[in-house]
């Protein structure tokens, strides 16, 4: 009478709302391990690879022209700073330059060093 009776809980009353939205969860972390953080590196490294561009590099294009940078130019930001410019002289052919934007610069080509163990004579 002066004591309410105790009923006991329910598994799925308790972690019913968490349980409904685990797959959910599981889902996202298989869209972010597998897409989203993979793209978010590769974006990492392409702009580490633009900022460290310098005279004398191999390059391609957007558009798969092969050039050598002749000048990287600088600009002064707002605060009066130099920092690179983002158009890029290359030269295309012999005395041929053209302007490009560093940003359609998608690759730069690094010389590979033969696989020989020993020098050829």
């Amino acid at each position: 009478m002066l004591i309410s009776p105790a009923y006991a809980q329910d598994f799925n009353a308790m972690f019913g709302s968490a349980s409904q939205f685990l797959p959910l969860v599981m889902i996202f972390a298989v869209f972010w391990f597998l897409l989203i953080r993979p793209q978010q590196q590769k974006a990492k490294e392409a702009r580490a690879m633009l900022g460290a561009l310098k005279r004398g590099d191999k390059v391609v294009t957007g558009g798969g022209i092969i050039g050598v940078v002749q000048k990287v130019g600088t600009v002064a930001d707002k605060d009066g700073k130099q920092v690179p410019s983002n158009e890029i002289d290359v030269e295309i052919a012999p005395n041929i330059k053209v302007t490009v934007m560093r940003d359609t610069i998608t690759t730069v080509i690094r010389p590979v060093a033969a696989n020989d163990s020993k020098p050829s004579k």
